[in-house]
C-alpha cells in the first residue's frame, strides 16, 4: 500500500483581503497538519479573492498576493505537508490565474490556469493570460508553466477549475506524463442542479485519466456570485469523499496510490493511448521535489464506513425536491450573509414585508442567516439577537387586505422579527393629487402610476430608513416577474441587494411549501390564503395581469434560456399543457416577448442580484441583452 492523506479546502475568502484570506488558509492548514494530512488543497484564488474583476489590474494587489505565498510557505515549511492554493500571479507584461505548490518552506512550482471561460458570469480573459501546453519558464528561480512534481510518495499536478472540465485538458497530458494525483482548485459558483454536476463530470475525469482526482471549491459570497464550497476525491472514477457545503470547513481521506498503478498497469486501452500521446509529447516537465513529506506510517487503509465493500450504502436522508429546496435556500442565506458582513456598513436588515409571497420568503431566507450566526447563542439570546438585526415594516394603502396584513404581522412574530405598520394612504392621496396638478384639467393620472406611486412610497420609506439607520434593504422582486417589467423603478424595484432576482415565481412557491412543510410556519399558511398579487389595485391577481405562473416561466426559460423563437415557444407550450384552449398560448407568447424585451431598461437599473442558476437577469453577468432592440425578427415572412 502507498497510503496518502488528502485534505480539501473550502475557503471562504473577501477580494482584497489578502491578508485575511492568508489568515484564514494558515488556520485550515494547522488544523490540517494537527491531523497527519499528507497534501492540502486550497481553492482558485484563495488568497485574493474571487471573482477580483479589475482589481487585479492593480499591481500592488498582486504583489500583495506573492508575498502572503511566501509567508504560507515559511509558515507550514516546518511540516512536510504538501500544500496547493491559489492566487493572481504577474508574469512578462501577462497576468495569470495560478496554482502554487508549497513544500518545505518553498514554493517549488507554478501553474498557470490554461482554460480560461468567458462565459456566463465569467469574464476571465479580460484580464488573465492562458498557461501555455509544454511551455515551463522561471519566475525568481520558480519553476513556472506545464509542470508536474515528484514527491516521496509520487507524482502530483496541479490544475484550476475549468481546466478540468474539458476532457482533453491539461489533466490528460499531464496524467500520459505520470502524475497519479490530481488536484483541482476550485471557485466554482453555486447554481441550481450543479452538485449532480460536478459530481458526474469530476468522476468521469477520474476514470477517463485512472488517477486519483481531489477537488475543493470556493466557499462564500462575493457581489453575486455564491459559491457553495465542498469537495470530492475520487480513484479512478471510484467516491471516496464528498466535502460538507456552504461553510468554511475541510475534510480529509486517506487513499492508497497503488491502486492509481496497479488499475493503470491492468488498462490496456489507457496504456496504448499514453504511449501513442506520450509520441507527440508536449513537454510537460517533472519537478523533484527534495525532502520528506509527513510520516505516513499511522495512516490506515480506508474502509467504507457501512462496513462492506460489496454492499450499496445507505439510502440519502434527502430526496431531490428536498435538496433542490435545502440548497437554494441555503445559497441564498449565504448570499445576503456575505453581502451583509464583508461589506461591513451595515448594522442589521430591513424588509418592506407585504404579506406577499416574494417579501414573505426574502424574509425567511434573511432570518435563515441570521440564525445560523447566532447559533452558538441560547435560544432565547438568538431570538433576542435576530429582533435587533431584522426589521421589516408593513406599508398598506387602501388596496392592502386584512389577509396579507395578518400572513405580515404573524410570520413576523413567528420569527422573532420587529414589525411595524407605517401607512401610506394619506401620502398616497397627497402624491396622487399632485401628480393630477402637474398633469393639467386635459389629462388623467392613470392606473399604472396610482400603481407606481404606492410602490414609489415604499421604496422611497424604505431607503430614507435605511440612510438613517444603516441597515440592509433588501430587494424583494422574483424572477419571472423582473423578466415582465411587472415592476416599479424607484418602488419595488428598489433595494441595495436583489435575493430573489433570480428566482422564478414558480420556484418561489415551491420554496414556501417546503418551507411550510418543514417548519410549520402559520405565517406562510395565511400568505397562501390570499391570491398573489401586488395589491396595487381592487381585487389585483398577478396571473389575470400576465398569465398563470406555470405558463410564464415556461416561456421565460424557452425564450430567453434555450433561445427558442416565438413559433417555436407555442409548439411546446401546446405540448405541455394541452387543456388550454386553442389560440391562448400564440397570446401568451407574444405577450411575454412584447414585454421581456419592452423591459430591459428597468433590468439595468435593478440593484445587485445573487446569482443562483444558469439564467440570470442582471446584464452584466449572464444574459446580455442590448437594452435598444426590436422584436421585428420574430415576425418574419
Amino acid at each position: 500500500m502507498r497510503l496518502v492523506k488528502i485534505g480539501l479546502a473550502s475557503i471562504n475568502s473577501t477580494v482584497g483581503a489578502v491578508k485575511s484570506n492568508q489568515e484564514r488558509c494558515l488556520e485550515v492548514l494547522a488544523e490540517m497538519e494537527r491531523d497527519g494530512v499528507t497534501v492540502a488543497c486550497l481553492p482558485e484564488q484563495v488568497l485574493g479573492g474571487y471573482p477580483s474583476e479589475d482589481l487585479v489590474q492593480w499591481r500592488g494587489f498582486v504583489d500583495a498576493q506573492w508575498e502572503a505565498l511566501h509567508r504560507i510557505a515559511a509558515a507550514t515549511a516546518s511540516s512536510g505537508m504538501v500544500v496547493a492554493l491559489g492566487l493572481a500571479v504577474a508574469f512578462r507584461g501577462h497576468l495569470f490565474n495560478c496554482a502554487a505548490v508549497l513544500h518545505r518552506g518553498k514554493v517549488v512550482g507554478i501553474v498557470p490556469k490554461e482554460k480560461l471561460p468567458t462565459y456566463n458570469v465569467f469574464y476571465e480573459l479580460r484580464t488573465f493570460s492562458p498557461g501555455t501546453p509544454g511551455r515551463v519558464d522561471h519566475i525568481d528561480e520558480i519553476p513556472f508553466g506545464d509542470l508536474v512534481f515528484d514527491f516521496d510518495f509520487g507524482t502530483v499536478a496541479v490544475e484550476i477549475c475549468e481546466d478540468g472540465w474539458s476532457p482533453d485538458g491539461p489533466m490528460r497530458r499531464r496524467c500520459y506524463a505520470g502524475a497519479e494525483l490530481v488536484l483541482n482548485l476550485s471557485a466554482s459558483p453555486f447554481r441550481t442542479g450543479v452538485m449532480g454536476t460536478r459530481r458526474e463530470m469530476l468522476a468521469t475525469r477520474s476514470s477517463d485519466n485512472q488517477c486519483t482526482l481531489a477537488y475543493a471549491n470556493l466557499v462564500g459570497a462575493n457581489d453575486g456570485l455564491i459559491f457553495d464550497g465542498g469537495g470530492f476525491l475520487f480513484s479512478s472514477g471510484r467516491p471516496l469523499l464528498e466535502a460538507p457545503r456552504f461553510r468554511q470547513c475541510w475534510a480529509a481521506q486517506t487513499v492508497d496510490l497503488d491502486r492509481t498503478t496497479r488499475l493503470r498497469t491492468e488498462s490496456t486501452t489507457w496504456r496504448m493511448d499514453a504511449v501513442a500521446y506520450r509520441a507527440a509529447d508536449a513537454g510537460v516537465q517533472h519537478v523533484r521535489v527534495v525532502g520528506a513529506t509527513p510520516s505516513r506510517e499511522q495512516l490506515a487503509y480506508p474502509v467504507p464506513p457501512h462496513g462492506s465493500f460489496f454492499l450499496p450504502g445507505p439510502p440519502p436522508a434527502r430526496g431531490p425536491r428536498e435538496d433542490f429546496c435545502a440548497d437554494l435556500l441555503d445559497a441564498l442565506a449565504l448570499g445576503i450573509g456575505d453581502y451583509y458582513e464583508k461589506i461591513g456598513a451595515f448594522k442589521g436588515i430591513g424588509i418592506a414585508l407585504s404579506g406577499g409571497r416574494d417579501s414573505l420568503l426574502t424574509l425567511l431566507i434573511a432570518h435563515r442567516y441570521l440564525t445560523r450566526r447566532f447559533a452558538h447563542l441560547d435560544p432565547q439570546a438568538r431570538k433576542a439577537a435576530i429582533g435587533e438585526h431584522l426589521h421589516c415594516f408593513y406599508m398598506p394603502s387602501r388596496f392592502s387586505s386584512d389577509q396579507t396584513r395578518g400572513a405580515a404581522a404573524r410570520i413576523a412574530e413567528e420569527l422573532g422579527a420587529r414589525f411595524q405598520i407605517v401607512p401610506i394612504e394619506e401620502a398616497f392621496q397627497r402624491e396622487e393629487e399632485i401628480t393630477q396638478a402637474m398633469l393639467g384639467p386635459d389629462r388623467a393620472v392613470t392606473r399604472i402610476t396610482r400603481e407606481n406611486i404606492q410602490a414609489r412610497l415604499r421604496g422611497m420609506r424604505m431607503w430614507n430608513w435605511s440612510n438613517s439607520s444603516s441597515f440592509l434593504f433588501l430587494q424583494t422582486g422574483n424572477m419571472s416577474e423582473k423578466a415582465m417589467g411587472y415592476t416599479t423603478i424607484g418602488g419595488d424595484l428598489e433595494g441595495a441587494l436583489a435575493v430573489l432576482a433570480n428566482v422564478p415565481k414558480t420556484v418561489v412557491i415551491l420554496l414556501l411549501e417546503y418551507l411550510l412543510d418543514s417548519e410549520g410556519y402559520e405565517g406562510i399558511r395565511l400568505c397562501f390564503e390570499a391570491p398573489a398579487g401586488p395589491e396595487l389595485a381592487s381585487n389585483q391577481r398577478g396571473e389575470d395581469e400576465l398569465m398563470p405562473y406555470r405558463a410564464l416561466d415556461a416561456c421565460f426559460y424557452l425564450y430567453a434560456a434555450e433561445k427558442l423563437d416565438p413559433a417555436s415557444v407555442v409548439q411546446v407550450l401546446d405540448r405541455m399543457f394541452p387543456e388550454d384552449p386553442p389560440g391562448l398560448h400564440e397570446a401568451w407568447v407574444e405577450r411575454f416577448v412584447r414585454l421581456f424585451v419592452q423591459s430591459i431598461y428597468k433590468w439595468v437599473q435593478a440593484p445587485l442580484s445573487l446569482h443562483v442558476g444558469n439564467l440570470d437577469l442582471e446584464r452584466e453577468r449572464a444574459l446580455q441583452l442590448p437594452v435598444v432592440e426590436s422584436t421585428e425578427w420574430t415576425r418574419r415572412q
